[in-house]
């Protein structure tokens, strides 16, 4: 008897649970573990798309809360006109080393498909989202994949496993991809694990990367925007000035293009000043991150 009533109890309180919410989402605050991808939960003000944390229901950009083995892993605004991401957000806590297996996964929700985590890739074709085909033999046009957020900034395997998602991805310019920007990455990584440290003693930033799609017609297998340019911004806690609470931040970005030279950390106000640039709206300017974040001292010059 007690069993039974033990087991009608667990349904009762089964039933009682909200339900599982899509991997697609109106806002980014829908879900709680996604919201904490971002400082103080609070997403970049992108003029045009995105303006304190709400965009136009019927316009292109979704947000992606995403999931792999039931656990949200960062946080991606996609694109499904130019099917690329616009960007991805996610908390750095330290890295692991080696690199899994490439297996690519899409997002069954941007088709409408009722799957609450992103999957790999099994057969048919997708409207909303770029999928393998597109990226079959890219390197003969070029290009390669690029991760926003990249695997060698996960602090496990699933979370690098989960990276491998084409919502996280753009065609990046092979030359860009494996040198000035890999050695950014590296340097990023380097920079979070010395200086980043939270009120418990543990590693811990805020980054986001996003792309600047072109505006001219070229597009990968006729598809997918090969971005102009890629911007990535991080902030967090200065460790030397845990008692103040003082922040710290630094940008990069560079041309999505063969020739592209070594990339020098730049100020958060200069990268927000120069995307300014490309997100126009009555609801700027850009803002990458909340005021805690230092903006630095304004360039003399236009970046």
């Amino acid at each position: 008897m007690m069993g039974v009533l033990n087991h009608l109890s667990t349904l009762l309180l089964l039933s009682l649970l909200p339900p599982a919410l899509s991997h697609v989402v109106k806002k980014f605050s829908d879900v709680p573990q996604c919201k904490s991808f971002f400082l103080k939960g609070t997403t970049p003000n992108l003029p045009g798309i995105l303006v304190g944390g709400i965009f136009k229901d019927d316009g292109p950009y979704k947000p992606i809360c995403q999931k792999y083995k039931n656990f949200y892993r960062f946080a991606t605004l996609y694109d499904t006109y130019n099917r690329i991401p616009v960007f991805s957000a996610y908390t750095f806590t330290g890295n692991t080393t080696g690199r899994p297996i490439d297996r690519w996964m899409i997002e069954p929700g941007l088709e409408g498909v009722n799957r609450t985590e992103m999957q790999i890739q099994e057969g048919g074709s997708y409207k909303h989202q770029a999928e393998q085909k597109d990226y079959k033999n890219s390197k003969y046009r070029g290009v390669n994949r690029g991760h926003l957020f990249p695997s060698s900034h996960a602090h496990d395997l699933d979370t690098q496993t989960s990276t491998f998602t084409l919502t996280n991805i753009v065609p990046q310019v092979v030359s860009f991809n494996d040198g000035s920007w890999k050695t950014m990455e590296g340097n990023v990584r380097g920079t979070l694990k010395l200086n980043c440290k939270d009120a418990n003693d543990q590693i811990k930033a805020y980054v986001v990367t996003g792309a600047v799609p072109n505006n001219n017609k070229t597009k990968l297998n006729n598809r997918v925007n090969i971005p102009y340019l890629m911007w990535t911004a991080y902030c967090c806690e200065n460790k030397k000035y845990k008692k103040n609470k003082k922040w710290m931040a630094g940008a990069y970005w560079g041309e999505n293009k063969k020739g592209t030279g070594a990339l020098d950390q730049q100020t958060l106000g200069a990268l927000e000043i120069m995307l300014n640039r490309y997100y126009k709206g009555k609801d700027g300017p850009v803002k990458v991150f909340p005021e805690d974040c230092p903006r630095g001292p304004k360039p003399t010059t236009s970046p």
